[in-house]
């Protein structure tokens, strides 16, 4: 069994050291330790948390959040343009990260948004690669004959994987929701797409869920690419490991440093592992680039002040930090109509006679989200959307103009104003959620509702995560630099203007009995903006903060995902997407892990003198 103790972690050698035992790791871990003649050891700071029902069964969103065990809870600056709140975001700790945790939401980006990395000097990084990989990880299962009986879902196997380790399904639904939901998008203009996955997913739809329909169940990383590998022998996974810095050898003039090893923190003791080959960074968007620093790999600048001895200069690390964030609105059911909503998980009574169910895979424990629509700026209000691009392009001629634009940036942000013209690529996201989601006010007993989530996709808005000490136990700081840019708040406004005037559309306006919140009071422009500074939060997306850009752009990793200024480090999670996608992360995530390994593996047959097969 590869879960050992830190003693015999310590005194193995090990090929392939991945910090980090979350998405992408596992992932990593996995795809190398195919090849019995390497050794790899993963390094995990939570839990194992395997076969934990809080885990496992769908619809308890939000139980694990919070909980030590689980979640991260990282804290987050006040946002001085968001009315000075204070945020938080939950990440997941402990084998599987943060796919241990999410919403279950099985999404795939436009291809336009990928085809964006190849733009921005990244070879080998676009559409026909991300379909690839991510047919890699996924098995598609068809709905089953009762989901067919109550909705008739529209759905595609063309651009779906097929013998991947992620089981993906359409999820049980409420049924009555989607048919509401999808009917009043069609009505409001938009188009019903049939095939969501194949690069062009404008419209309204259906998604599927990181579900296993065969047991109903989540299927995550840990239980779809490391449970099933517990018998190899070259494969070490040792939990309770906090990574403090990877280990560089001494400099030698220019020539690009080797990772020799991995430091790290368990039950409060520093321990050391060598890496023969290499070490793959695969700590996520937040962790990433602070055990960068604390490895003096960084900003001159944000290390001096902390002490810690300059490495590799490589100020973009930390930098170009992008979020998605949204808002929403809650509507009161109209009772007339038989949903089952979430709502009734409140009863303890309830839940008890549905986790019953479950375990002869029945009952409401088998429901994610499904109904999502996706469109462009200009399906709101045309002359809403031409007034708000042309601010956009003032907004980013000043940036420009001003200096402060840090290198790369600008052609992100051209490549952003196309894509905001674009009416076949969507900006604007709105996702349904089958349950009271409202933090400003409580739901009443008995009564049933939804909430539209509205997402700012694409923000023109860059943040930062740095180390805000050399302790490692300390949290990095994070400011996501919430609605700075103006056209960031015009937008969002208009997702919650587009979501408030779905009650004089119908079935919408039929079938709903009051918008319990904000409500049908707030109007105007200024109202509903201040709404929006109170009402953000984060969807968990965060990309960026160790971009894969050409180093003069600010980038930390090159198109193999190497980090400059070494020979032998990798990142491979989410931090190094350098332009945020119209979509959930989840399926990029597992995207960017295969990808990963396949570059490690092309690496060693390059290395080994052998013929590069894929």
């Amino acid at each position: 069994m590869p879960i050992v103790n830190v003693e015999e972690a310590v005194k193995n050698a090990f090929d392939y050291v991945v910090i980090g035992g979350g998405t992408a790791g596992l992932i990593v871990a996995a795809r190398l330790s195919e090849d019995p003649s390497v050794k790899v050891l993963v390094l995990e700071a939570g839990e194992q948390n395997l076969k934990d029902p809080l885990i496992e069964v769908p619809a308890q969103f939000l139980r694990t959040f919070g909980n030590p065990q689980y979640d991260w809870a990282f804290p987050v600056v006040k946002q001085k343009h968001a009315n000075n709140i204070e945020h938080m975001w939950q990440r997941g700790k402990g084998l599987g990260g943060s796919s241990g945790m999410n919403f279950f939401a099985w999404i795939k980006p436009p291809a336009a948004d990928i085809d964006a990395y190849e733009k921005l000097g990244n070879p080998g990084w676009n559409w026909a690669e991300y379909e690839k990989y991510s047919r890699r990880s996924e098995t598609f299962h068809a709905p089953t004959k009762e989901q067919m009986d109550l909705y008739p879902h529209n759905f595609s196997t063309d651009h779906r994987g097929t013998t991947g380790p992620v089981q993906v399904a359409i999820s049980h639904s409420v049924h009555t929701l989607d048919t509401l939901f999808q009917e009043t998008m069609v009505n409001k203009g938009l188009k019903e797409v049939k095939d969501p996955y194949d690069g062009d997913m404008t419209g309204t739809w259906i998604a599927s869920s990181s579900i296993d329909p065969r047991t109903w169940t989540r299927s995550y990383s840990a239980n779809a690419y490391l449970v099933p590998n517990l018998n190899r022998e070259n494969l070490s996974v040792l939990t309770g490991a906090y990574v403090s810095r990877v280990l560089l050898s001494e400099s030698s003039g220019n020539e690009d440093r080797t990772v020799t090893g991995v430091e790290f923190i368990h039950n409060e003791t520093k321990h050391e592992v060598k890496a023969n080959k290499e070490v793959v960074l695969s700590a996520g968007s937040i962790k990433s680039p602070q055990i960068l620093e604390l490895s003096g790999i960084g900003n001159p600048d944000i290390l001096g002040p902390l002490g810690i001895q300059v490495e590799i200069d490589l100020p973009g690390v930390g930098e170009n930090v992008q979020e998605h964030y949204g808002c929403p609105v809650t509507f009161e059911l109209d009772p007339k109509i038989p949903h089952e909503t979430l709502d009734f998980l409140r009863d303890p009574a309830y839940a008890g006679k549905q986790i019953e169910l479950h375990a002869l895979g029945q009952g409401a424990f088998r429901k994610g989200l499904t109904s999502f629509a996706y469109f462009p700026l200009t399906a709101i209000d045309r002359s809403e959307a031409a007034r708000i691009i042309s601010k956009a392009e003032e907004e980013v001629k000043a940036l420009e103009k001003s200096g402060t634009l840090r290198p790369g940036v600008k052609e992100q942000l051209d490549i952003q104003l196309d894509i905001l013209k674009d009416e076949k690529v969507p900006d604007c996201e709105i996702v349904v959620m089958p349950f009271f989601a409202s933090r400003a006010v409580a739901p009443e007993p008995g009564k049933l509702y939804t909430t539209l989530v509205g997402i700012l996709n694409h923000p023109i808005s860059r943040g930062t995560i740095h180390a805000q000490s050399s302790d490692p136990l300390l949290n990095p700081t994070i400011d996501p630099h919430y609605l700075e840019s103006e056209t960031d708040l015009e937008v969002l406004a208009q997702h919650v203007k587009f979501i408030k005037s779905l009650a004089d559309v119908e079935p919408w306006k039929s079938g709903i009995i009051r918008e319990a919140d904000p409500g049908a009071h707030l109007k105007t422009d200024e109202e509903i903006k201040e709404y929006v500074k109170n009402c953000i939060a984060t969807i968990w997306h965060t990309t960026g903060s160790c971009s894969m850009l050409p180093r003069d752009k600010a980038g930390v990793v090159d198109h193999n995902l190497k980090v400059y200024g070494t020979k032998n480090l990798r990142v491979v999670d989410l931090s190094v997407i350098p332009l945020q996608i119209a979509a959930h992360t989840q399926a990029t995530a597992y995207f960017v892990g295969e990808k990963g390994a396949a570059l490690i593996k092309e690496g060693d047959r390059k290395a080994a003198g052998g013929n590069v097969v894929e």
